[in-house]
């Protein structure tokens, strides 16, 4: 006899990435469960000090966007990137980031014109979780279940089952459809399932340490920012504002001859960074070291079982994308988990997942190693805060390498908006290859397992908020073409939205009359014309077709070709 069902969805830790896997199902009108050891609301220390425009777009959809753009700094706080020799010396580089309220108004800087209806935004952590809990909590189909610790799972063919404990000493077992381990680094649920890291696990060791120092930006020059990097002779280190208020993120970067940081004076190593004397004061908040690492998972899943986020990989938190990422893999996976509770996803679409989620993983940690073995490279001249000629040509030529380097991550349209899925089991693919990803470019492309260009329609609203929650056709030609692909919808279940686009209003990369977009925004069929075989391009699209042995778009191109009316 099968056990009976708690919730479709168990979801162990209620960090950023659970929280909105729990939010994104709800969406979905699918049950979560999400098991978290922290009280209710509980800030964590001072981490991740950015949500990507990619997050945010979603977060807009959940109807929380809002919300976390109101958290964190006050809203007329310059979100720009300083480079100085300390924090309290010469600036020699800044790149402008706009604050919150010059957003809507008039914004200036390098991700000022990005084609979204949701620009980045800067909050740490501490802020941005109790948003999303509190959201969360008020959501039917989530349950919250704080306090708790998670043990163990097991799973059979029908569900998994996960032994927990509550901060009474009560242990019960909650059984669900399938599993997410949300669960960060260390993730239990990452070793249950047999999954190994692999890749670089020290590229060097940082001092990080939150302060209270009130009368900071009483002895600071300038505008203010909301990041600084700091260069001299002496310490290199990156500083964050936290509240705008005088709440700072200091962080050390070690030598490689200083090893784990135990004989290094962290006050000193403060002090010089932030340009004081030991006559001023601040206050210690909490101290977090870490080690900038990359390690990618060899594997996602195990039949019912699921990672994400920190669980799946660690790479350097540069600009915020170990969090970003997380969220996309989850956004990702809630996507596939509801079309197959929903019933119209075969037991296919579970394996796009995987597909599709490991090999950016793997990308976009060797772009943050390779961000951060640069830096670490980066030679500080000895007269950079020397008052001479010599002094002013160093400033200038760090300040334009700085600029040069740092803007990729800070303004990175390719990160947000540049990767493609090219080895999917979902995607119908057509032969031509998806513009290269790098993380500071983006080429906008309509090739399937791109995301699909963004442009406002004609009534000013997002094309985003109009996708429909499972597959959406933008139609540039006849409509009335699209009768038979269609009915053949209809036959399936598969959810299937029509929207007319007006050529003219659709950027001049939409070349083809129809597109297939799914939810997450990425296109998964073009063509000139509708389908000739809606049937075989459904069963594609819906996991009911095997994947291509080889991993490679040209491996399925053959089945789809038929399917898009083009072989």
């Amino acid at each position: 006899m099968t056990a009976p069902l708690d919730t479709d969805i168990i979801i162990v830790g209620g960090g950023p990435v659970g929280l909105t896997a729990a939010m994104d199902l709800n969406s979905r009108g699918v049950r979560s469960l999400v098991i978290e050891s922290r009280r209710y609301l509980e800030a964590p220390n001072v981490k991740c000090n950015h949500v990507a425009s990619r997050t945010m777009e979603r977060l807009r959809r959940l109807g929380v966007a809002d919300q976390v753009r109101a958290a964190g700094l006050p809203s007329d706080y310059p979100q720009d990137i300083a480079f100085r020799t300390t924090m309290t010396g010469i600036e020699f580089g800044r790149i402008p980031i706009p604050s919150t309220a010059r957003r809507r108004s008039d914004p200036v800087g390098p991700d000022a014109d990005w084609a979204t209806p949701e620009p980045p935004h800067r909050v740490n952590q501490k802020y941005l979780e109790p948003v999303l809990m509190a959201h969360a909590a008020g959501l039917p189909l989530v349950t919250l279940l704080n306090e708790t610790r998670y043990l163990d799972f097991e799973q059979d063919e029908h569900g998994v089952s996960a032994r927990i404990v509550d901060r009474d000493g009560v242990e019960r077992t909650v059984r669900g459809r399938f599993l997410i381990g949300a669960d960060g680094g260390r993730s239990a649920v990452r070793k249950k399932i047999g999954a190994t890291f692999r890749g670089d696990p020290v590229l060097q060791r940082v001092q990080s340490t939150c302060i209270r120092a009130s009368g900071l930006y009483e002895l600071m020059p300038g505008e203010r920012a909301w990041g600084y990097y700091i260069f001299n002779p002496r310490r290199n280190g990156h500083v964050y504002a936290i509240d705008g208020k005088g709440t700072f993120l200091v962080h050390n970067y070690l030598t490689p001859e200083e090893d784990d940081g135990s004989g290094v004076d962290r006050d000193a190593a403060i002090r010089t960074i932030l340009g004081v004397d030991s006559s001023f004061d601040y206050d210690v908040v909490s101290k977090e070291d870490w080690i900038a690492r990359r390690l990618v998972a060899d594997r996602l899943r195990d039949r019912r079982a699921f990672i994400a986020g920190d669980a799946a990989h660690l790479w350097v938190p540069y600009a915020g994308y170990g969090m970003n990422a997380g969220i996309a893999d989850v956004l990702n996976l809630t996507w596939v988990l509801s079309a197959y509770i929903a019933g119209w996803g075969d037991e296919g679409i579970l394996d796009a997942y995987e597909a599709e989620r490991l090999p950016i993983t793997d990308q976009v940690s060797r772009f943050a190693m390779a961000h951060q073995r640069k830096i670490a490279q980066s030679d500080v001249p000895l007269e950079i805060e020397d008052t001479t000629v010599a002094g002013q040509v160093a400033r200038r030529r760090l300040g334009e390498q700085a600029y040069a380097l740092n803007v990729q991550q800070f303004a990175a349209a390719g990160l947000n908006y540049g990767y493609s899925y090219s080895r999917s089991p979902i995607i119908a693919y057509d032969g031509e290859s998806a513009p290269a990803y790098t993380m500071g470019s983006y080429t906008p492309s309509t090739v399937p397992g791109c995301r699909a260009p963004h442009f406002w329609l004609a009534d000013g609203t997002s094309l985003y908020d109009e996708l429909g929650k499972g597959y959406t056709v933008l139609s540039l030609g006849d409509p009335a073409e699209l009768r038979g692909l269609l009915d053949a919808a209809d036959a399936v279940g598969v959810p299937l939205k029509v929207i007319d686009i007006d050529r003219a209003l659709a950027p001049a990369t939409y070349r083809h009359n129809y597109l297939i977009v799914r939810d997450d925004q990425h296109v998964a069929w073009r063509g000139d014309t509708a389908p000739k075989d809606p049937g075989a391009l459904l069963d594609r699209l819906r996991g009911r077709l095997p994947a291509p042995v080889s991993g490679e778009p040209g491996d399925i191109v053959a089945v789809d070709a038929v399917a898009a009316g083009t072989a």
